[in-house]
């Protein structure tokens, strides 16, 4: 008998694909080390250590795109975005703007549930330093380009930074609607028609480098989701 949720059953498999991916030796061993030390005000708990799926509504048309796990955020919770100072900023924001049914997120069992919003990442693995390498983008490509593609309900996309969109740039680009950097560069609160209809828009990543200076303030991260509420509404 076939599944009748065909495309849940496809998110649970790429999710076990990412969860057991081994190819990044560099950053299994990292992710690995920092959950086996782990970081002293969580020393009670025990990380996730391993790669990170995305998270959200699978029927969503609000897709956004960050850069990777961070050490003691989504590798100690097993969330993306959960328990670090920018995912703070991020569900707060989404909360404000209708896509969340809560502020906050602590823990994969704090109750989060995203409304018509999914947040993925262009690396699955928290890097040393917070950067990975070219050929660790390369590798964590192909797990991106399937969950776009299982995203089929998507209108806009969030860019999180300009990693982010090099990410996205570089999937279309294998689709054949590739655009050229000129074409489309970052800028908080840029906005572009890609080629296949859909909106891009561009935002500052929330990382505590850009929150704690006021590059981002909470009233400039709004505007993006007010933009993107707009273009999902206007679709």
């Amino acid at each position: 008998m076939k599944s009748k949720n065909p495309e849940l059953k496809e998110f649970k498999r790429l999710e076990r694909e990412i969860t057991d991916c081994v190819q990044c030796r560099r950053l299994r061993a990292h992710c690995e080390t920092v959950a086996r030390e782990k970081r002293r005000a969580y020393l009670a708990d025990t990380y996730w250590g391993k790669p990170i799926m995305g998270f959200g509504d699978p029927g969503a048309r609000l897709v956004m795109v960050g850069l990777a796990p961070a050490a003691h955020g989504a590798n100690r919770t097993g969330r993306i975005f959960t328990g670090d100072r920018s995912g703070d900023w991020l569900f707060r924001a989404l909360h404000r703007a209708g896509f969340a049914n809560q502020p906050t997120a602590t823990a994969k069992d704090d109750g989060l549930r995203l409304i018509d919003a999914y947040v993925t990442s262009s690396v699955r693995c928290a890097p040393p330093d917070n950067r990975p390498l070219p050929d660790e983008f390369a590798a964590c490509a192909p797990f991106l380009a399937r969950e776009l593609a299982l995203l089929s309900n998507t209108r806009v996309y969030v860019a999180l930074g300009g990693i982010a969109l090099e990410a996205l740039r570089a999937e279309y680009g294998r689709r054949g609607q590739g655009w050229k950097k000129s074409e489309m560069k970052f800028k908080h609160g840029a906005r572009y028609l890609l080629p296949d209809g859909r909106v891009l828009i561009c935002s500052y990543h929330p990382s505590q480098q850009n929150t704690f200076t006021g590059r981002l303030t909470e009233k400039m991260f709004d505007a993006i989701f007010s933009a993107a509420r707009e273009a999902i509404e206007a679709d």
